[in-house]
């Protein structure tokens, strides 16, 4: 695995593998590598010919009061892990690199960007979808992964790709999840003590929306009461926001059917959790994603 650190050095790298007609699968990440990364990592690898994973902890996602300076980093951990998976290439930037001093440019992808956790994280989104597309134009990649957990995100990252003209396909992967149900997260590490345990709420609640749902409930104010009582008695969590949206705009929906997200940010302690179910109406009747 070769580890490069400067955009001259990837650039070159993502040329020389275009040149010779292979393809390059993609995998941004903020490295704290967990199951669900490397899920990421070996449907790239499977599915491309040079498999390039990043680890940048982007500065320009979080707010004034979040978590940059204390956001979980193990860089040898991480690069160990990329080795036995066989990634081909490393790309590990210093911030300056991405962000030199007479930085001026930003992306901002407008609806979508506005629900659900944009309302209560400003600038974060617009965070997201600059540096992904920095990134996208230094690697140059065929395909990028992304994982479902972070909907939102892969909703923003589609749109980026479809109204820039991208020729990159996005890929993305279902929730990995511990034995337990509880998302894969990087800021699981936050979780201390009986707030572990408190954190299956969570996945609770999201399996109480799917009963209630299979049981023939359309309306989303009643799914959401349920899904909030059920959390609310869970006196470590605290609630962003608990919402039914339409899978690919992110409105909200009065019923469910067609394409829909059912997203929930869930405070555990000091840690920000975030997870969903998506559900999607066939001829044969829903389909759960959890």
């Amino acid at each position: 695995m070769k580890t490069l650190t400067t955009v001259g050095e990837m650039q070159a790298a993502a040329a020389g593998v275009r040149s010779l007609g292979r393809t390059i699968g993609f995998v941004p990440t903020m490295g704290a590598l967990h199951e669900g990364h490397l899920a990421l990592v070996r449907r790239c690898r499977q599915e491309s010919d040079v498999a390039v994973v990043s680890i940048f902890v982007n500065p320009a996602q979080f707010g004034p009061q979040e978590d940059y300076l204390n956001y979980p980093r193990d860089p040898e951990r991480d690069t160990e892990l990329l080795r036995r998976e066989s990634v081909d290439i490393l790309f590990a930037p210093l911030v300056e690199e991405i962000y030199p001093p007479d930085y001026q440019t930003y992306v901002s992808v407008e609806r979508v960007s506005e629900p659900l956790c944009g309302r209560f994280r400003p600038g974060h989104f617009r965070g997201v979808a600059t540096v992904v597309l920095k990134l996208f134009n230094i690697v140059q990649p065929h395909r990028a992964y992304f994982g479902r957990k972070d909907a939102q995100q892969s909703v923003i990252v589609q749109q980026l790709v479809r109204d820039l003209n991208l020729p990159i396909e996005i890929v993305v992967h279902p929730i990995v999840r511990e034995p337990d149900g509880l998302a894969m997260s990087s800021r699981n590490a936050y979780l201390r003590g009986e707030d572990r345990q408190a954190a299956l709420v969570l996945y609770r609640s999201l399996g109480r929306a799917r009963e209630l749902i299979e049981r023939g409930e359309r309306r989303a104010d009643a799914v959401l009461r349920e899904m909030r009582a059920l959390i609310e008695q869970e006196p470590r969590a605290r609630v962003d926001y608990i919402e039914v949206v339409d899978a690919a705009s992110l409105q909200p929906l009065a019923r469910i059917g067609g394409r829909t997200l059912i997203a929930l940010a869930v405070w555990i302690g000091g840690a920000r959790l975030i997870d969903n179910l998506l559900v999607e109406e066939t001829p044969d009747g829903f389909r759960f994603h959890l």
